[in-house]
């Protein structure tokens, strides 16, 4: 009995661990949206800009263009 616990119950805190940790995951990946494409050329230094693509609404990004 790993820490002093019967293993239905360390095997069940165990995996609701795990799935907090994964929602945590998905949750960030789907906030911060990462740019998952390359780039040709590297941008110099200093020329790289980023921006929360997740504070973004679709719609505005349409209007501007």
């Amino acid at each position: 009995m790993p820490a002093g616990v019967s293993w239905p119950t360390y095997l069940r805190m165990f995996t609701a661990s795990i799935a907090a940790m994964f929602a945590g995951a998905q949750a960030v990946h789907m906030y911060y949206r990462p740019d998952l494409t390359i780039p040709e050329v590297p941008p110099k230094p200093g020329e790289l800009r980023t921006e929360l693509l997740g504070l973004k609404h679709p719609d505005v990004d349409r209007q501007k263009q």
